[in-house]
């Protein structure tokens, strides 16, 4: 968007800035706002929006993603990563609700 108007994208960027995922969110829906942003500003760079996203990411992603920083080798590595580890989080919150779900029938 090398023409676009100066406020706007101004805008886009400061809302990038801002862009957090919720806690308990799902990182699709992160990466598809990202995107989104990023579509309106223009091209700021790899290493620039990597630590962009990585800025808008819960501490139970980030933790994870700190112990395989080696393996990410660009903001799409990061973006696949970060789904996989959501859709594991996600997964292990269904199971410990089922799990609990399930426990008092089993005192009975």
């Amino acid at each position: 968007m090398l023409f676009g108007d100066p406020n706007e994208l101004r805008k886009a960027g400061a809302e990038l800035d801002s862009l957090r995922m919720k806690e308990g969110g799902h990182v699709s829906l992160y990466i598809a706002n990202f995107r989104s942003f990023v579509s309106r500003i223009g091209d700021w760079g790899e290493r620039a929006l990597i630590h962009h996203f990585r800025k808008g990411l819960p501490s139970r992603i980030l933790d994870q993603l700190a112990s395989h920083a080696s393996i990410i080798d660009s903001l799409q590595d990061l973006m696949d990563f970060t789904l996989e580890l959501d859709t594991r989080y996600h997964e292990s919150q269904k199971e410990k609700s089922h799990h609990q779900e399930r426990k008092p029938e089993a005192s009975k």
